[in-house]
């Protein structure tokens, strides 16, 4: 019976993390030129799990591709916030 519960506890803690890819939308109402795109994308980009940024002045968005296992929406805006330019998750 030890070896069996040996076993299954192997089994668990052997057992992969399921992450999942997301996709979030933030709204960025600060970007007020051209230029601020570029300092969201490069804030977004540095975050761990991050796979793609589409940042859209006209739109004040930001389209971000992430690993859920490796950050969070929280995490997304924390960086942007931290860049100057607070964001919320759009619905």
């Amino acid at each position: 019976m030890n070896k069996q519960l040996s076993a299954l506890a192997l089994v668990v803690i052997a057992a992969p993390v399921w992450s999942a890819t997301q996709v979030v939308t933030l709204a960025i109402p600060g970007m007020t030129c051209p230029a601020c795109p570029i300092t969201v994308k490069k804030a977004i980009s540095k975050v761990e799990g991050v796979s793609k940024v589409d940042v859209t002045f006209e739109k004040r968005i930001a389209v971000v591709t992430f690993d859920n296992a490796k950050t969070s929406v929280r995490q997304l805006t924390k960086a942007t916030e931290d860049a100057g330019y607070p964001s919320s998750a759009r619905q």
